[in-house]
């Protein structure tokens, strides 16, 4: 089953109109996006958008031999006009199921927002879900029989459409993601393809022509990234996004709680209003017990208080107890982290942070701790196939 994709951008495309955006601004030539509209065989056109027509003739189509139009939302704005020959676009009731003259068919799939999916099923086999845009599927809870071969739809907007089908087992390891209905809220060029890379999708330019069930090799989700920054970088929210398409996820926080201290108790709630709801917190420093165990995906925020905790076990901040054995108990613990990193069969993404490069601290044990953390940090991130430095918000890649 061959899939053309006539645009992959937002209703309204990309750059929108008289938006002075940063990135409207980059959103030009190759960069620039038509509304989503999928082909499908050249017989089924899945969201009617302006310009079809000419976009099918760029990509090297027609829109001739299309049987079947049909829309996924509620189009605003003026309508858009039917192009000779076509037949008339419209929405079908969830639930129901169309079998072409093609020999495709296409059943309606529920979605939690306004619109409605398709599941397109070629006359060879090969599934395809196309959803929406803002919308991910509703009422999934068993598992499926087998995965689709391609899942197009807002994996920027809706990262959680992603982890209810993995949940289900909808989308496998071979599922080709592709994300549409990009607007100004996606980072631009390679951010934009790093982003989807952490979710195992990618974005393709429009007229892009491909074939779904074929084999293609999915991006690869490095299984272990450190993410360091300074303070409000953005590093957590930068740690988080690349676990947000995982249905489970254990976010490890090993600061604790800290009683009479509003302040901090402010930063942890604004933590966990921002993660998502099936998501488990633990609040431990025993890293290497949860490293050694199997499951699902841990994020670890951060590293920077696991070595805080680690040095108040060893007396590390007295400079006697240093001295009289705690630097050696102090680097065992780490070497201990280190060597369950290496080993560990989980998905990891860890947090730290960077304090080699601000103020030197007043103290010894202020600079004991900056120069065991920058240690900590680099035998961490030696046991990484992905480092991540956020500066200003923006991720910057060192390794992977």
């Amino acid at each position: 089953m061959e899939l053309t994709l006539l645009g992959t951008g937002a209703p309204d495309g990309l750059p929108q109109p008289e938006c002075p955006c940063a990135a409207c601004a980059v959103a030009r030539g190759a960069r620039s996006r038509a509304a989503t509209a999928l082909l499908v065989d050249d017989a089924l056109l899945l969201d009617l958008t302006p310009g079809a027509v000419f976009a099918a003739a760029r990509a090297g189509h027609s829109l001739t031999g299309v049987r079947q139009v049909l829309l996924t939302h509620p189009h605003d704005g003026p309508a858009v006009e039917l192009p000779a020959g076509l037949p008339p676009a419209g929405r079908v009731p969830d639930g129901r199921v169309l079998t072409l003259i093609s020999g495709h068919r296409v059943r309606a799939v529920p979605m939690d927002a306004p619109g409605t999916g398709y599941e397109v099923t070629g006359p060879a086999g090969p599934r395809l879900l196309y959803m929406p845009p803002g919308a991910a599927p509703a009422g999934l809870t068993d598992r499926v029989a087998e995965p689709y071969d391609m899942v197009v739809g807002d994996v920027v907007g809706r990262p959680d459409a992603v982890a209810r089908l993995r949940a289900v087992a909808a989308i496998g390891p071979a599922t080709e993601i592709v994300a549409v209905h990009l607007d100004h809220a996606a980072p631009p060029g390679a951010e934009l393809d790093r982003r989807l890379a952490a979710a195992g999708a990618r974005a393709v330019p429009d007229g892009t022509t491909l074939v779904v069930g074929e084999y293609h090799a999915v991006p690869s989700v490095p299984r272990r990234t450190l993410v360091t920054g300074g303070a409000r970088s953005g590093k957590s929210v930068e740690a988080e996004r690349r676990l947000e398409t995982f249905p489970e996820v254990v976010y490890v926080a090993t600061g604790g709680g800290r009683e009479d201290d509003a302040e901090w108790a402010a930063r942890v709630g604004m933590h966990r209003e921002r993660r998502p709801a099936a998501w488990r917190t633990e609040e431990t420093c025993e890293l290497v017990e949860l490293l050694e165990s199997d499951g699902p995906p841990l994020l670890i925020d951060c590293l920077s208080l696991w070595l805080t905790d680690a040095m108040d076990r060893v007396d590390a901040w007295d400079d006697a107890a240093w001295a009289g054995g705690g630097e050696d108990a102090l680097r065992k613990r780490a070497a201990e982290l280190v060597a369950a990193v290496r080993g560990t069969r989980r998905t990891v993404v860890a947090v730290t942070n960077e304090t080699g490069s601000g103020v030197v601290p007043a103290t010894a044990a202020g600079r004991r701790f900056r120069d065991e953390l920058g240690r900590l940090n680099a035998a961490f991130a030696d046991e990484c196939e992905q480092v991540l430095l956020v500066v200003a918000g923006q991720a910057l890649v060192l390794r992977g």
